[in-house]
């Protein structure tokens, strides 16, 4: 049994989790903390949202909103074309969690899972970078609304 590389973090945040959940799913704030393509609509991500990328060395990067419950938890799942083995829609996901704690938010992010990608490793280095910078980011944008 391969042990699971799930990135996992977390953060406390002067903020309701209204002001959170806007960050996470508004267009103007998510291209603050995280990568966008430069055709991305300016519509609120919401379940069913996608977004496409074309990658530098061949094919495409897909990230899916599969689940959105508003104030609570957003989960989005990741897809490469080029990965060997293509793992079921959400086993490697971001999954974000919102946690009211009267008018202050605790954030707990997880990404992952990339022991089922033949490089995970790899994947699993670059989402512990991008994890750490993105809460700092989140929390700042909520946090000065």
């Amino acid at each position: 049994m391969t042990n699971k590389l799930i990135v996992k973090e977390e953060v406390l945040i002067e903020a309701a989790p209204s002001k959170v959940w806007e960050v996470l799913i508004k267009p103007e704030y998510i291209a603050q903390w995280d990568a966008l393509p430069e055709d991305y609509p300016s519509d609120n991500m919401t379940k069913g949202s996608k977004v496409v990328w074309d990658n530098p060395s061949g094919g495409q990067t897909v990230t899916t909103i599969i689940k959105a419950e508003e104030l609570k938890e957003l989960k989005i799942a990741l897809y490469l074309s080029n990965w060997e083995v293509q793992p079921e829609e959400g086993d490697v996901a971001y999954l974000y969690q919102l946690e009211d704690l009267n008018g202050r938010t605790l954030l707990k992010m997880e990404i992952g899972d990339f022991s089922l990608l033949k490089d995970g490793q790899k994947y699993y280095d670059a989402s512990i970078e991008f994890a750490l910078e993105a809460k700092e980011v989140i929390k700042e944008l909520a946090e000065k609304q």
